[in-house]
């Protein structure tokens, strides 16, 4: 009889435990919370920010509306203030047009750092 190895459990940006992100709203890939990420992810929603009006408006802008609810999804819309798993590339887009939103970097998951540095993104991390 074949094992199943389980995945290892995912670490963040410190490779620490990944701490969950969010859960009202229930965020995340996998919508479990954490900013998880596997092959199936091709947005990598692995940056955990908090949003802001101007990182929302961005978003809708070039062509993710993440203010809309979707009743369908059960995505409730954000709103500035919420954490949410934002993919990698859109943070690096939003970071080089200034409205690159803060991020918790605890529950922000190790891929990420092979996009951004660490560096800059300890430059938007978020002090609770």
């Amino acid at each position: 009889m074949p094992h199943h190895i389980p995945p290892p459990p995912a670490r963040n940006v410190y490779n620490e435990p990944l701490v969950p992100c969010s859960f009202e709203p229930l965020t995340g890939f996998f919508r479990d919370g954490c900013c998880k990420t596997t092959q199936e992810d091709v947005g990598t929603h692995v940056i955990c920010a908090i949003v802001t009006a101007d990182f929302l408006a961005f978003s809708k802008q070039h062509g993710n509306d993440l203010s809309t609810p979707v009743p369908e999804w059960n995505f409730p819309g954000l709103k500035p203030g919420d954490q949410w798993c934002i993919c990698a590339l859109r943070w690096i887009e939003a970071f080089n047009e200034g409205a690159a939103p803060q991020v918790v970097l605890e529950s922000t998951n190790i891929n990420a750092l092979d996009l951004i540095p660490l560096e800059i993104l300890e430059q938007y991390r978020h002090n609770a």
